[in-house]
């Protein structure tokens, strides 16, 4: 897969990007990232990629010119290629908007600054709109950084263990099950029996059933849409009557 970044920052990725499962996934050729500079399609002196809002107000806006340019630059003749603008105007990033966009062999990522970018490049280069959640960040290249981070660890082969990925938290529509290892015993605090059984039919229904609890006490609304078995849901009721979500 190769996922191109536009961004006035390129320096800002070269530590998420140089390091465990990503660098890896490099290596191992099984991702290529590309960082293009914006201001390198600029044509004036200065290097110009913003100016302030007509109709006034705070803040600056980014310029169509360098940007448009950078994207058909960028793009060439591969015009079905995803260019995506990370911006707090987007669809929600989520699990499974994950899993849809690392179906794709390439994607570009274009990382909004200041008070965002004029409507042009929307209404001419740009194919969606991501944010990462409801908050203001100063731009697009940590939204970016986590964009690639999501979508990567779903490519074949980027991770060692074959189910890690399905098993994460929201993979599975449930937040992840509690996790053990060595010593069996910690200032009092054992593993739970069932871990130490070798039973792996039992082991698999206990960390269904505690991703479900811990579900149900962190993110219950997560519930309405996942995929329970009738003996599952029979047991969320269970819960529903003797364990209280945790306060938001």
């Amino acid at each position: 897969m190769q996922i191109d970044v536009l961004t006035l920052f390129p320096a800002m990725f070269e530590g998420p990007l140089t390091e465990s499962i990503l660098k890896r996934a490099q290596e191992k050729e099984l991702l290529t990232i590309r960082l293009h500079d914006i201001r390198g399609y600029t044509n004036d002196k200065h290097h110009s990629v913003d100016d302030t809002p007509y109709g006034g107000g705070g803040g600056m806006v980014m310029m169509p010119g360098p940007l448009i340019e950078a994207v058909e630059a960028v793009r060439g003749e591969e015009e079905q290629t995803p260019v995506i603008l990370l911006t707090p105007q987007g669809r929600v990033f989520s699990q499974k908007v994950a899993q849809e966009l690392a179906a794709h062999p390439r994607l570009i990522l274009v990382c909004g600054r200041y008070e965002g970018v004029d409507e042009r490049v929307r209404q001419s280069v740009v194919t969606d709109q991501i944010s990462i959640g409801d908050y203001v960040i100063t731009g697009g290249e940590l939204a970016a950084m986590i964009l690639i981070d999501a979508i990567s660890r779903l490519i074949p082969g980027v991770l060692g263990a074959r189910w890690a990925a399905e098993e994460d938290s929201h993979a599975m529509g449930l937040l992840e099950y509690p996790h053990y290892t060595r010593p069996p015993v910690f200032r009092d605090m054992p593993v739970p029996d069932v871990l130490l059984s070798g039973d792996h039919a039992v082991i698999q229904t206990w960390r269904r059933r505690e991703a479900i609890r811990r579900t149900w006490q962190r993110r219950p609304d997560l519930l309405l849409t996942a995929e329970l078995t009738e003996a599952e849901r029979w047991f969320l009721a269970e819960l529903a009557e003797t364990d209280a979500p945790l306060p938001g």
